[in-house]
């Protein structure tokens, strides 16, 4: 615990934040085993699924930037801000970004099933698929990051 309070107390809003962004990727990790029955690495720290780790992240850091500086404080006004950017971000631009690379990789298969032969450059590329949040993921991991913010031990 004191190692947690010295942390704390070199940068609150900073350990706030990446404790919560950890805490989410191993909670993703843990609902992936549990939906899927296999350990797949890449959950530790890729980008989609349940919950938005990006959401926890910045979440955390703005009721970590409240506690800490204040609510009327010009830091929590920005955290305000990059929070409600990267969870419309999360949403609307990554999610459709995956949306796309799934239709994308579904006629590329199907292409290269008829064409192999001729574009054997192409191999097995595929385009990353889960980059993005749906609404439910996001709110989730913000309830996340808001309850971590408020779990830390204030310094």
């Amino acid at each position: 615990m004191s190692l947690l309070m010295e942390a704390l107390n070199w940068n609150y809003v900073l350990v706030t934040a990446a404790i919560s962004s950890l805490l989410a990727q191993l909670t993703k990790v843990i609902i992936n085993f549990i939906m899927l029955g296999k350990f797949i690495p890449e959950r530790l720290w890729g980008a989609g699924g349940m919950p938005s780790a990006h959401s926890a992240t910045v979440c955390a850091m703005l009721v970590a930037t409240g506690r800490h500086c204040g609510t009327g404080s010009t830091e929590f006004a920005l955290a305000f801000v990059l929070a409600v950017i990267v969870m419309y971000d999360a949403m609307g631009v990554r999610r459709e970004t995956g949306e796309q690379a799934k239709l994308l990789n579904r006629m590329l298969s199907e292409w290269m099933e008829q064409e192999s032969e001729h574009l054997p450059f192409l191999g097995d590329k595929r385009l990353k698929e889960m980059v993005g949040h749906t609404p439910i993921q996001v709110l989730t991991g913000a309830v996340f990051g808001v309850a971590i913010g408020f779990l830390m031990p204030a310094v």
